[in-house]
């Protein structure tokens, strides 16, 4: 159940942007988006915001060419999810094309089971070790909360560049440089920026501070455009949102994907998920090639997937996305286990009703998995419209502390509720870190009961019932002209994620047919109320879903192309079912 309600939009603008050429379809999915002119409509690299406003960018690009005329060697200190993989590969190929292929230029990925997210001390003194010892440090996609971290590069003669775009907290580390759009003071009119998007603007500044010591001109300047393939990938997996900037970052590297000039990784994991680079978007990126490069992260060592992102030699990078392909599928059954062993013990509170009095969601489990937290955690938020946080043991604490990974609702913002438990109650959270709609964080596992009592109640005075109801935000209905293979492709090519929501349509049908798809997945044959009988009635399929519908329904989905043997057909992706008397 929950409410059903269609996504307003201006019919002056819908008209607008049809008149300059826009599909009528797209035209009011676009104003139904915020769209207001049809100058909008241009995802041009020309449209793409200036580094000037991104704060500290223009001086850290000047203290990048310095360090790269000096040859001091560098460091980049990555995060273990695709994100930091995306961000860390954009920056080492950044530096090498426009430093040369001899720049002094390394990576490290702290393995996040034995040592944590960010730029800690532990890794600062691995960093200490490496082989020549790096000048600098530049972390990507992390080190806005690494204060400890960043005093020990220094007591240890190394500056830190921190490049990232979560949140800061109360004091920033005093590092050499900060480049982020979420610092204090930061005028950068777009703050979704992912970390890939941060490095690679960091790399447009370095390159037109080099052309300005003479060292290029515009025409013998490296293509830093290049590697939009892994912007784009990295911004998409991270859930970003997608504003104006970041749809045209996305937009051209998905334009380099599909034209096949991308990294040979990002062509061999397209391979390895058996999906056509040709036809890329969002949905493969968000869905399918960047949970193969996570894999690596989560079970084994994101070094791996980094190794991918940056081999020029197809071959090996064929053998790496197997690998991941493999280890990825190791992820979805270990998610499996934990999603069922959660399930089993939230039944008890399902069946006497207590589940709809909670708020919130707290779990841990000894045999749970670290590095599958935080996908359990997105399951059961999606299921419970509940902020949830799902704990595992951390490894190398001797079994007394568990990290745990949450998932949030729109209008509930997961960090700022753990700073005020953190506030309300200072010893009971060692760290935590994040942003709006997810977070990491560490507890003592004798305080687990107290942490899920407390965070309970910050979220019982934070959500309102309105938040608490299942939303189905819809595109209203379809005509029956455009249940079309042609209008599936037309909606596939289009950038769509979060803050753009991917299309989801509302209409009423008659069901010709049901049946269970390996136990699991309800398949239908159906057809839309008003179309005529002699039409072929269309596929369909709900994901996860056993129970029949009745023989009419009002039903919420998504419109795709399925290509089967050289035939395109239309098919629905049911999402939900409106139960609701004369909805």
């Amino acid at each position: 159940m929950g409410l059903f309600s269609q996504r307003p939009f201006s019919e002056r603008t819908a008209t607008w942007l049809q008149q300059s050429g826009l599909h009528p379809l797209l035209a009011r999915l676009y104003a139904a988006r915020g769209l207001e002119s049809p100058e909008e409509l241009s995802l041009d690299l020309k449209q793409l915001l200036s580094p000037i406003e991104l704060k500290n960018c223009i001086s850290t690009a000047s203290l990048l060419a310095d360090i790269l005329e000096r040859k001091e060697p560098m460091l980049i200190v990555a995060d273990y999810d695709c994100d930091g993989a995306t961000a860390c590969a954009v920056g080492l190929r950044g530096l090498r094309m426009l430093g040369g292929p001899e720049t002094p230029i390394h990576f490290l990925v702290p393995n996040r089971f034995t040592m944590g997210y960010g730029l800690t001390p532990e890794v600062v003194e691995l960093a200490a070790q490496q082989s020549p010892k790096p000048k600098y440090l530049i972390t990507v996609d992390n080190g806005i909360a690494s204060e400890a971290g960043v005093d020990r590069a220094r007591e240890l003669a190394m500056e830190v560049i921190v490049t990232d775009h979560h949140l800061p907290g109360d004091r920033l580390p005093k590092a050499t440089a900060i480049v982020n759009p979420n610092q204090p003071g930061c005028t950068f009119p777009s703050k979704a920026l992912a970390g890939v998007g941060v490095m690679f603007y960091l790399l447009v500044a370095l390159r037109a501070e080099l052309r300005k010591r003479g060292k290029f001109t515009n025409e013998t300047q490296p293509k830093v455009e290049n590697l939009l393939d892994l912007v784009a990938l990295g911004t998409v997996a991270d859930v970003a949102q997608l504003d104006r900037n970041n749809r045209v970052l996305v937009s051209n590297g998905l334009k380099r994907i599909r034209a096949g000039v991308s990294q040979p990784g990002i062509q061999a994991l397209f391979q390895a998920a058996v999906r056509d680079p040709r036809k890329a978007n969002t949905f493969d990126l968000g869905f399918a090639i960047g949970p193969r490069l996570n894999a690596a992260g989560r079970l084994a060592d994101m070094t791996l997937g980094i190794r991918l992102l940056l081999t020029d030699n197809a071959d090996e990078a064929m053998m790496i996305a197997q690998e991941l392909d493999r280890i990825n599928r190791e992820r979805r059954g270990i998610e499996t286990g934990m999603q069922e062993a959660a399930l089993a013990h939230l039944a008890e509170d399902q069946l006497t009703g207590t589940i709809a009095q909670r708020t919130s969601i707290c779990l841990w489990n000894p045999e749970w998995h670290q590095g599958v937290v935080g996908i359990v955690a997105s399951r059961l938020k999606e299921r419970f419209n509940r902020p949830a946080i799902v704990f595992a043991p951390a490894d190398g604490s001797t079994g007394e502390e568990l990290r745990g990974s949450g998932r949030s609702l729109t209008g509930f913002h997961l960090r700022d509720a753990l700073d005020i438990v953190s506030k309300r109650e200072p010893d009971l959270i060692l760290k935590f870190g994040g942003h709006a709609m997810a977070a990491g964080l560490t507890i003592r596992k004798s305080d687990f009961e107290k942490f899920d009592v407390c965070f309970q109640e910050v979220a019982s005075s934070l959500l309102t019932d309105e938040l608490l109801e299942r939303r189905h935000t819809h595109d209203g209905a379809l005509q029956a002209f455009e249940f079309t293979p042609e209008i599936g492709d037309l909606l596939a090519e289009e950038i769509w994620g979060q803050g753009f929501p991917q299309p989801v349509f509302y209409g009423e049908f008659e069901i010709t047919q049901q049946s269970l798809m390996k136990e699991k997945h309800l398949r239908l044959m159906l057809r839309p109320v008003g179309m005529a009988a002699d039409n072929k009635p269309l596929s369909a399929v709900w994901f996860n879903r056993t129970q029949s519908l009745p023989a009419k329904a009002k039903l919420v989905y998504r419109l795709v192309t399925d290509r089967y043997q050289g035939q395109a057909r239309v098919q629905l992706m049911i999402e939900a079912h409106d139960e609701g008397v004369g909805a």
